[in-house]
């Protein structure tokens, strides 16, 4: 149970809506079911490390009332059928589980006055039955779920004790069987609705600012009440992301778009521009978009190094002025790049900025000029096996100076030796790793297997399967 809560946890993460959703998932019917059976899996595996309360009671006898605790207990055989899990359309989750046998095994003690007894026994429970319905919804435009019909049964219960001494505790024995057997199934109920209770706490307690890394976080409050069918359940969540140190809203807004129900498969991901592009806005205002290129960052067999001296085939004056010095180049986006997303093709501008400088002996850094560049980017991207590929060219790139310290010169030379090293020497490289393929993402032993990526107009789609570490244990 609690891995499909868990997968539902997560999935509200993934979908987003800033009025107009940024991030949507769907997890279909499929998923579900595919969910219910790992659930399955790891309770079989996990049986022997499950902790049990201990039973404590009165049983009523001729005499008196007899107090009796049942402790250390462990579970030593388990026949789990696997459960029947489904959508129910507007509502939430149908939960059925019938045809659970367990056997027990643990101490007992008894007392009645200063009258004292104990042993060991072994319960067998047949036939427990478990009908819930789980009603999901938004609260504070969070996830809630909550208990809305639970019912439970046993046909029987069966409990074998040994040793004890005492005749006087005989009838308890006898009585015993009847009055757990109805103990049992006043807690099922008792404990399942504690455990989302609990849950509904923990989503609570949760924060909407979900901090992705040091210099960014995302916004993964809900927009609107889950919608729940029949073939699966979707969900939305604002996915705007935020500069942890100087967070304000992008000078865009966000786009409207639909993600299609692929019943065929598990998950069904979709990301808007505005999802991306905010991304992109908060890591720029975070500062994260910036290197710092000294010389020892560029390959030796390279015919040209960040010197002033080489640098004056592209300006003639500088080693005039600043004669054989080291240079060092501080590479950031002048502002946010953008994306956009049109029927196959991923679009992307990015403004950029150069300074240079020159490094005394004392590395004491002198500034040169600041270039301003502009370019636009297109490519294609689709999933092969488990393998991300694609390919990307260049649209335009442009060079202008922005500022100098060593007196105005032509920048056409430095824009041509730019886009020779991007078609020549960056982008053959990237291209060729993205024919190879990038591998997919996993966490934890979860990944993502037949999946299909597209791009469509206004936002990438993703409908995937997923793999689990308890794949292996079938």
């Amino acid at each position: 149970m609690k891995m499909l809560l868990v997968a539902l946890l997560l999935i509200s993460t993934i979908q987003t809506h800033a009025e107009d959703s940024a991030l949507q998932a769907v997890l279909s019917k499929k998923g579900l079911q595919q969910v219910t059976h790992w659930l399955t899996d790891w309770l079989q595996n996990e049986l022997g490390n499950i902790t049990l309360p201990d039973v404590k009671g009165s049983v009523f006898i001729y005499f008196g009332s007899v107090e009796y605790i049942l402790y250390n207990m462990s579970i030593q055989r388990c026949d789990l059928p696997e459960p029947s899990i489904a959508f129910s359309e507007g509502t939430g989750i149908s939960l059925k589980v019938s045809g659970l046998s367990i056997a027990i095994t643990g101490l007992w003690n008894t007392h009645y006055g200063l009258i004292k007894d104990g042993g060991w026994f072994e319960l067998v429970m047949f036939t427990v039955s478990l009908d819930a319905m789980l009603q999901l919804g938004s609260e504070d435009e969070r996830l809630s779920i909550s208990t809305a019909v639970c019912s439970a049964d046993v046909e029987s219960v069966q409990v074998n004790f040994h040793g004890g001494g005492s005749p006087i505790f005989q009838p308890f024995v006898k009585l015993f069987n009847k009055r757990i057997t109805n103990k049992i199934r006043e807690k099922i109920c008792q404990t399942f609705v504690k455990e989302i209770e609990a849950l509904e706490s923990h989503l609570a307690a949760m924060s909407v600012a979900m901090k992705v890394d040091p210099y960014v976080y995302m916004n993964i409050s809900l927009t609107d009440s889950p919608l729940v069918k029949d073939s699966g359940l979707g969900l939305n969540v604002k996915g705007e992301f935020y500069s942890n140190n100087f967070p304000s809203e992008p000078p865009f807004s966000s786009n409207h778009f639909q993600l299609p129900w692929r019943e065929d498969y598990m998950v069904s991901l979709g990301a808007s521009e505005f999802f991306v592009n905010s991304a992109a806005y908060a890591y720029q205002r975070a500062g994260a978009l910036k290197i710092r290129i000294t010389d020892d960052m560029i390959p030796k067999v390279s015919p040209f190094h960040l010197n002033t001296s080489q640098f004056g085939q592209l300006i003639p004056q500088l080693p005039k002025k600043y004669p054989d010095l080291p240079m060092q180049l501080l590479l950031y986006a002048s502002d946010a790049p953008l994306f956009s997303f049109n029927k196959t093709v991923i679009n992307v501008n990015v403004s950029a900025s150069v300074k240079a400088y020159a490094l005394k002996a004392d590395s004491v850094a002198i500034p040169l000029f600041r270039l301003d560049v502009e370019s636009s980017f297109s490519g294609k991207a689709y999933i092969d096996k488990y393998l991300l590929k694609g390919v990307l060219e260049m649209k335009n790139l442009t060079v202008t100076l922005g500022a100098t310290e060593i007196g105005c010169f032509p920048v056409g030379p430095i824009e041509q030796a730019l886009k020779l090293t991007m078609s020549s020497f960056v982008l053959p490289k990237l291209n060729a790793q993205l024919k190879d393929g990038l591998p997919l993402p996993s966490v934890k032993g979860f990944g993502l297997r037949n999946s299909v990526m597209t791009i469509e107009n206004g936002f990438l789609a993703l409908a995937t399967d997923i793999s689990a570490p308890y794949d292996s244990w079938q």
